[in-house]
Parts: C-alpha cells; structure tokens; sequence
C-alpha cells in the first residue's frame, strides 16, 4: 500500500483544479453542511442501534450508508437524492448561513425521517454540534467525496481514508518458533478480564425495557404496558446498560473465580445515552466505577485501556495535535489521576498524550495498552487525518522491537477489536503482528459485547495460524445478554515462561434467576474454554481448527452460538448464512479481507465470499 502524504499534524490537501473547487464552493461550512448534516445524525445514534450482537446474514455491511439504512431505516437515501439534498442546503446557506442553522436542519431531518424521537434528535445534534463542526472546517472534502462516502463508488469518490503503510525495523524476522506446552506443575497465572461495564446511574427498576429511545429501563423510559413486565432489579434483556448493584455484585462475588494476578479492564464505562451525556457525566463514571474496582480487587494490580464511550460526544478522540478545548486533555488527565496507583510514570506520561502506554507487570512479560478509538470508524476526527493517528502504531512496533531485542514477550489489550478498525489501520496492525508473531504471546480485546474471537495467519498465504485476539463479553447486558466477566489462565511467572494463554472461563449471572421474587444473584461458571470445544490448547491453530470444525458440526456450532450470546441466544435460529457469517468473523482479524474465509464457502452455497463479512459491532 502507498504511504499516502499526510504530515501527522494536517489535514488532506489538494492542488489544481480540484483545490480551485475548493475555492468556489465558499467558505469551510460549506463544505460541513455538504457532508456534515447526515454524518451528525450517522455518527450519533449509530451505536445504540448498530450495536446489537446478531450479524448481518444477507449482505456485507461495510460502507456507511447501508449502516445508516440498518440504524435507523434511512432507505430513501440514492445518489441523486443525496446530491439533491447537498444542492438544496448550500442554496440555503448562501440565503442564512451558520452553524445554527445547520443544527436546525440537522434536527428537523431527524425528526423528518424518524431517526429518533424528537427530544433525541434536539439533544444529539446540539452535543455534537461543535465538535463535528471544528472537524469538517479542518478537513478538506468535495461534494462528490460526500456522497461517495454516503453511497459507495458509484455515486463519487471518496479517498479521505487512504492506503498507509508504517515503517517496520530492518532486523530480519526471526523463525517462526511456536510456544511450547509448559512442563507439568509450572506456575500458571489467573488474569481477570472486564470489559463494556456500561453503569447506568439512571437505571431505574419496573421501567419500561422496550421504549422508544436508544437506551431504556431509565427514568426517562416511562411505565411498561400492563401486559409487560418492567425492568428486573438486576438488569434486563432489553437495550438497557446496568445498575450500579450489577456491577457491585460482579465484583463482590469474584471470590470462587479467583485468586487473580492481574486484571485487564478494557474500558466503555458510561452507559449507551449518547445523546444526553457531559463531560461531569463521563468522569463522575470513571471515579465512581474505579472507586468500586479498587475497593473489591484491593492490592491487585489494574491495567486499563480507553473505550470508545469513555469520551463525550462518543468516539470523538481527536489526535494530540488537536489542542484546547476540543482536545481529549480534559479525559486523559482524569484517567491518569484515577489510575496514577495502578500505572508508573513513564506509563502515565504517555496516556496523557494519547491514552496508550506500555509497562513491564512481570519479568520477561511486556503489557502493551492501546487506545483503538485512533483506529475507529466512527472518530469522526480521523477525516481530518487518519494516517497512524498520533504515531501509535509506530511507537507499538518500537516497543514490540525492544522486547524482541530482550527476550520479553508482549501482552495487548484495547477495547476496539483490530478486525472491526479502518481499513489501512487494520492491515499495519495485521503487519506488525506477524513480524513480531515469536514476541506476542496474547491479545485481549472486547467492545463486540459477545464472545468470540479472531485469527491471525501469515500474510503470505494467510493459512499458517500465527496469533489469536480473545474479544471477551461485555459486563452489561446491551442488547439481550446475561451480564458477564472472563478469567484467563496465562503461563505463569517463571524464568522462559511463554505467558501465552493456556485456557480461558467465562462467568455470568443468569437474570432470569436473579430477578426472581426473593432471589440472591449468583455469578457463575458458564464454560471452560478447552473443555466445551475440546481443544488440545489454547493456540491460534487450535481455534482456527475449532472454525472450521464449527463448519460442518451443526451441535458444536449451537454450543457455540449459545455461548458467544452468554447462555441467553436470540429465538430466531441461525441458519447457514448466518452460521458462515459468524464463522467468518472469527478469522477476520483483518478489516476487509474476504479472502480469509474463502474455505469456509461450500461450492455453490453463497454466490459472493464478501457478502459473509460480518457487521461491526459498534457499542
């Protein structure tokens, strides 16, 4: 892939008759509102609805706009009503121009087509008014490229996302050295694994589970019908985030789960109001929940990562050439003072730069903390400049470069899964892991909110197993699932310990028990990772294997479907469709490469590979 020619710190340029374009078209908002006024509804209420855990059987939904139809039923959106719509607004804004009236419009299309409700509408655009404003004034984007972005190639060109390639280190890659079993009795370590807690201080019990707005069983979801019952004391299968007393009871009942050596959380700590949510909002949920962690783990060790909601509006991180106001200082620095205990300096230095750091918790073992929000589809600050957004790539493959250089393997956590990332940011991250594949011993990531997992092959023939990502399920129980936590059993501290995973175990609480009359909430084992699959280890050939033999054995891939929804599956069955496009996204570490699932197809079953991609779940 050509480097495409972005200095780190500008944002796209262009010269010749496509910049005297520029120029004609009058002032950045116009070229905001060209773009902008879909985008800020798309980029808005796209989480709550995009996140639902069941993928897409009938088509790839890789491009923004069937996104947007799948949101929110958008369907009326063809290239030559988008271009009508962008005509109609530039001839307004050259009659009453300004971003108020651009919020206007952006609220009264919203309620026009239903996005919303119209109290949703009203608050979504004014929260994300400013910010989506300071990112189209900096970015450069014709109107072609607008409706490209919105309907695909065939109604303009869109480029904005360019092909990148980061710079790998001259040492040659060493031979590929698979990790060998440890011997029996060698110490193995218990690592605690949250993620996607989502507290909802406004949940609220008996409220109505199925509202209209993005987020139910809250105050503001009203009373259910008399012939529903309302939402459970403990949480509910509905679009609803937990209780504070959810999340206590999780970690007050760790107890038969443990002891634990660490803990990986990574991150998405406020609820799914997207809408309706402040700065005070965000940190009040960052202090109140590691408050809680603390309290519960004690002296154990805490290693966080950033998740996409931890900001306001959400998914907005702009890179750290963003300054001012705008910038992600306000949340940086409030993640360093909460977790200044559980991180040391040279570690917290750098996560007030960009949210990332890296840090050594053992001898020989390297732990590596992404911020994956720099590889989002949905930071809307990326169209500025998505080019290995504030250097983190390059600077994991200096860190990756050094550990191999003393012998220490390296662990990486992140909430964004790389598989579900932009395009170029995907391939690079791809990249990076099968050069340094004999240093990289685990990836743990989570954000989908089920449990599933995706493989690495050699870029070569893309066969050869070389390194699994775990996504872990999510704490609460957005959409429809039991709340849920991971333990995962790591070759332990010793002198050439491998630190790869040896096995993996997942807990829930069943709400159907717990909301009973009189019930006490019991968090309990659902499965042990090697002993329900029936896997030798726990390396990437083992799951690639477990793919393709979930491909032909119809009772093992119901086990499978049953446990990456946390024991509570949806009622519509999964057919072949379905049952491929599930299988498909387990070998997808790499966003956009259909070629990966190329085997999976029986001759004749699906006519086109690319339709099995899975959708992103966007939590």
């Amino acid at each position: 892939m050509p480097r495409h020619g972005v200095s780190p710190g500008q944002g796209h340029r262009r010269s010749g008759p496509e910049q005297e374009s520029d120029r004609t078209r009058g002032s950045p908002r116009l070229r905001l509102l060209w773009m902008g006024l879909p985008l800020i509804l798309a980029l808005v209420l796209w989480a709550p609805a995009g996140a639902h855990p069941l993928p897409v059987q009938s088509q790839h939904v890789g491009r923004l706009v069937p996104q947007l139809r799948d949101a929110f039923g958008w369907w009326n959106l063809t290239c030559p009503v988008c271009k009508s719509l962008f005509t109609a607004i530039d001839f307004g804004l050259k009659k009453e121009s300004g971003v108020e009236w651009v919020g206007s419009i952006a609220t009264k299309l919203c309620k026009l087509l239903k996005i919303a409700p119209p109290a949703v509408c009203q608050s979504t655009v004014q929260l994300f008014e400013d910010d989506v404003v300071e990112v189209w004034t900096r970015s450069v984007l014709s109107p072609s490229e607008a409706c490209g972005l919105l309907l695909g190639s065939t109604c303009g060109h869109w480029d904005v996302f360019s092909s990148w390639n980061i710079s790998l280190p001259a040492v040659p890659k060493p031979a590929p050295q698979p990790p060998k079993p440890p011997a029996p009795g060698a110490p193995v370590s218990r690592i605690l694994f949250l993620t996607d807690l989502h507290w909802d201080h406004d949940y609220l019990e008996g409220t109505d589970p199925d509202c209209e707005n993005p987020l139910c069983c809250r105050q503001d979801s009203g009373l259910p019908p008399a012939s529903r019952p309302g939402a459970g004391y403990w949480g509910e299968y509905s679009k609803c985030d937990l209780p504070l007393r959810t999340l206590e009871s999780l970690l007050s009942g760790l107890g038969p789960a443990g002891p634990f050596d660490m803990v990986y959380w990574t991150g998405d700590i406020p609820a799914h109001n997207i809408w309706h949510q402040s700065r005070q909002d965000q940190l009040r949920a960052l202090t109140t929940v590691t408050a809680l962690v603390k309290k519960f783990l004690g002296p154990v060790p805490v290693y966080p990562a950033v998740g996409n909601h931890e900001s306001t509006p959400v998914n907005g991180f702009p890179p750290p050439f963003i300054e001012g106001n705008h910038s992600s200082s306000w949340l940086y620095e409030a993640m360093a003072k909460a977790w200044e205990s559980w991180l040391p300096p040279e570690a917290l230095h750098t996560l007030r730069i960009g949210g990332f750091y890296a840090l050594s918790p053992r001898p020989g073992l390297r732990l590596i903390s992404l911020n994956m929000n720099f590889c989002s589809r949905e930071n809307f600050w990326l169209l500025i400049n998505s080019t290995d957004p504030a250097g983190q790539l390059q600077w994991l493959v200096g860190e990756l470069q050094a550990a191999e250089d003393r012998g220490d393997k390296v662990h990486i956590i992140g909430h964004i899964p790389p598989g579900h990332c932009l395009k170029s940011w995907s391939w690079n991250y791809y990249r990076i892991v099968a050069r340094y594949e004999n240093t990289l011993a685990g990836q743990f990531f989570g954000h989908t909110h089920v449990d599933e997992f995706e493989v690495f092959y050699d870029e070569e023939t893309l066969s050869r197993p070389l390194s699994v990502a775990f996504l872990a399920p999510s704490a609460t129980t957005y959409i429809g699932l039991n709340p849920g936590y991971r333990v995962y059993q790591i070759d332990g501290n010793y002198p050439g310990s491998s630190h790869v995973v040896l096995d993996h175990e997942t807990y829930i609480l069943n709400l159907t028990q717990a909301n009973e009359p009189g019930a006490i909430p019991h968090w309990q084992r659902l499965y042990r990772a090697r002993e329900t699959y029936g896997l030798p280890n726990a390396l990437p050939a083992a799951w690639h294997d477990l793919v393709y033999r979930m491909r032909g054995d119809t009772q093992l891939f119901q086990t499978f479907w049953f446990l990456y929804h946390k024991g509570h599956p949806p009622s519509e069955p999964c057919g072949m469709p379905c049952r491929l496009t599930t299988l498909c996204a387990q070998l997808s570490a790499r966003s956009d490469s259909p070629a990966l699932c190329r085997h999976l197809v029986p001759d004749g079953s699906l006519p086109d590979v690319q339709s099995l991609q899975p959708r992103p779940s966007f939590c």
